[in-house]
């Protein structure tokens, strides 16, 4: 399948017709968390949502599996407090207005670099540079298929092509962006091989970058296919997706989040993200201070 378009509203129509698609093959049972309500309670069990390979990007499976096309949805005032602006943003944006998107408020990106082993993103170097060129503070990010290859190799790969770090107060960490498998939504893995294999790729980015990668996930997915690990706190930032007005529970052992996926279309191209706290937190981060 290719998908062409740039539009916000061209991806949220993408995902409804995965989550239409799932239910047409019998995806029944699902339950969801709210806001304020007992979001910490037994893991979730969802059938598998299809999507194909290389053809995805930051929260592409979140929609089918959790629910929440919330692009006209308000933060709660206590989410919105010191909170700064900004977006993920893949190939299926095309040509991105940088200075429009600066102007509007955003602050930084993460952008699609690597899937695997075998796909690099066709924009990604004119989003790194475009929105360098515009002020943005930015970072790469790499979709896992742990049923593909090691966390090693992918991390070797990722670094190889655009998820390296310099120390230029324009770059945040490489992120390691891992949510709901295709055929299964823990890939075929077990928990604890699930963890091992996070560990894999966390540690040869560290080895090859000298930084700690960011996680992208919800809490959700990790939970059930994590078994809730908190081995990952002490040093990797969390990017929690929640599409939602609140952020709800976290993972275990991050009493915090740094980045906060809310959205997955409004203001900005791409999904609507928040850094958790000031602009200046935000230029701490990408200097690893």
């Amino acid at each position: 399948m290719k998908v062409v378009g740039s539009s916000s509203r061209r991806r949220s129509a993408i995902r409804r017709s995965i989550a239409v698609a799932g239910a047409a093959a019998g995806l029944v049972g699902l339950v969801l968390t709210v806001p304020g309500s007992a979001d910490a309670a037994a893991p979730v069990t969802h059938a598998a949502a299809a999507h194909n390979d290389n053809m995805d990007w930051l929260g592409s499976s979140v929609a089918a599996h959790e629910g929440g096309d919330l692009a006209s949805s308000t933060l709660s005032p206590s989410a919105a407090a010191t909170q700064t602006p900004g977006m993920d943003v893949s190939h299926y944006q095309g040509a991105i207005n940088w200075s429009s998107a600066y102007s509007n408020g955003a602050r930084f990106v993460y952008m699609k670099a690597t899937e695997g082993t075998d796909f690099q993103d066709p924009d990604f170097s004119a989003n790194y540079t475009g929105s360098y060129n515009a002020g943005f503070i930015r970072g790469s990010y790499h979709f896992a298929t742990p049923d593909t290859s090691t966390g090693a190799a992918q991390a070797d790969y990722f670094v190889a092509h655009g998820g390296g770090w310099s120390k230029d107060g324009k770059t945040l960490p490489p992120m390691l962006d891992i949510e709901y498998g295709s055929s299964s939504e823990c890939y075929g893995l077990s928990q604890a091989s699930m963890v091992s294999w996070i560990k894999s790729f966390v540690n040869e980015v560290h080895a090859k970058t000298t930084r700690w990668p960011t996680i992208y996930s919800t809490t959700d997915w990790w939970t059930t296919c994590t078994g809730n690990s908190s081995a990952f706190s002490s040093n990797d930032p969390l990017f929690i997706a929640r599409y939602a007005s609140s952020v709800g529970t976290l993972p275990a052992g991050w009493g915090f989040y740094t980045f906060w996926q809310f959205a997955d279309s409004g203001t900005f191209p791409g999904d609507q993200d928040k850094f958790n706290g000031a602009q200046s937190g935000l230029v701490n981060l990408a200097n690893n201070t």
